[in-house]
């Protein structure tokens, strides 16, 4: 599957709570397929999740298209708001 969505299902944040939801339900909107990685499943997962990335203090959620580091949530929120989630996602 090409998009993987990176997200904890263990936090005390109510914004990455919130954000995570929000992206899972923008991309289930428009019908997008994804694979949900909890990196809450082992510390390996946050560390390559940080290293695609190249960020070593990213949070969830985190959006790739296989290997290829799509961004965070907030450039995920301009995408939408822009209306170009499938460039933004390396679909288009």
């Amino acid at each position: 599957m090409g998009i993987k969505l990176y997200y904890t299902s263990v936090t005390a944040s109510r914004t990455v709570k919130s954000q995570q939801g929000e992206v899972r339900r923008l991309l289930d909107s428009k019908s997008i397929q994804y694979e949900l990685i909890d990196i809450s499943a082992g510390s390996e997962l946050r560390d390559d999740m940080r290293s695609k990335s190249g960020n070593p203090a990213a949070v969830p959620p985190q959006l790739f298209n296989e290997d290829q580091y799509c961004g965070d949530y907030e450039m995920f929120s301009e995408a939408v708001e822009a209306d170009t989630v499938e460039q933004f996602l390396k679909l288009a």
